[in-house]
């Protein structure tokens, strides 16, 4: 298992400056994010420190970032980019969709294995009408991800946290039966999971078990941590806004249990990339504090990863 970093935290910094970074406190491969220039759309999205238009025109681009890479022991292990790709505007789908299948060429052009990203969801319709229509989005962009041998992992995130996500979230493939009915309808064998356990913290899903029942379609993992407000939750209860029930933390300030989630994923025999995911406003305040708590979620997950 190798730990890393998703780069959309170092926001603002360029891609050698976010190396230089990542180089410096010791993580050994990072998820890129690669979003289109200036599409920004909410926090920790619309950050790009790896352009794949630009990839995908300019050799002495794509080269220099391998380079710079390589030079600082650092892999890429997979380009990031999570939109809706089912959204029901179906302008901004084919923008997504389009974007996202740049994202993979890019990934073949690099000799990245994989790229990262969300199913989506339709939110003014049901479950059971977004399934009816992923097979639709989702068959075609899987062709190119196997035509050009890149894996496409998808994170278990519901992309729901307050009235704007309401009522079903951004991205149906949150949960192991969703995760059956998805492959049922994409049954490519390059799509598979990035699986993140603090989404399966408040919804209460027991997260060793998927990880039995689904290793083989685990290509990626992120790890970040969530903690839960009992007194919120007490008061709220389970139907209220994901934020106002738990807070994003870095991995050890929350209610992961890392030593039994890392457990689970070796007995499975997961050795790919393991991401540390920063998105814990605490540490928001300045760069100072980003890179503490960049350096701080390194010290903790090395306890685990070795």
């Amino acid at each position: 298992m190798k730990l890393g970093i998703i780069t959309s935290i170092f926001d603002g910094w360029t891609f050698e400056e976010m190396i230089d970074e990542v180089s410096r406190i010791g993580y050994e491969t990072i998820e890129v994010a690669s979003w289109p220039q200036g599409k920004a759309e909410r926090r920790y999205a619309g950050v790009t420190h790896v352009d794949a238009e630009r990839v995908l025109e300019d050799d002495a681009y794509a080269q220099h970032l391998l380079d710079y890479a390589a030079e600082h022991h650092v892999q890429i292990g997979a380009l990031a980019y999570y939109p809706n790709n089912m959204d029901a505007d179906l302008e901004r789908r084919r923008v997504c969709n389009e974007h996202l299948i740049n994202v993979i060429h890019a990934a073949k052009k690099l000799g990245v294995p994989k790229v990262t990203s969300f199913i989506g969801r339709m939110t003014n319709k049901s479950l059971e009408e977004n399934l009816d229509e992923v097979g639709a989005v989702w068959n075609p962009i899987m062709k190119v991800a196997e035509d050009e041998g890149i894996l496409v992992a998808i994170e278990n995130c519901p992309m729901l946290f307050d009235e704007s996500n309401w009522p079903g979230g951004q991205n149906i493939m949150t949960s192991p039966a969703n995760w059956r009915r998805v492959f049922e309808r994409v049954p490519s064998p390059n799509l598979g999971i990035a699986i993140d356990p603090s989404h399966f913290v408040w919804q209460m899903i027991d997260c060793d078990r998927a990880i039995r029942a689904f290793a083989p379609k685990i290509f990626h993992v992120h790890f970040k941590d969530i903690k839960l407000l009992r007194d919120r939750l007490a008061e709220y209860g389970t139907m209220a806004y994901p934020l106002d029930i738990m807070v994003p933390k870095i991995p050890g300030l929350g209610d992961v249990d890392w030593g039994a989630f890392v457990s689970a994923l070796t007995e499975a025999g997961f050795d790919g990339d393991a991401c540390v995911e920063v998105e814990d406003r605490a540490f928001e305040s300045s760069r100072e504090r980003v890179l503490a708590s960049i350096e701080q979620s390194y010290r903790y997950m090395r306890q685990f990863v070795s």
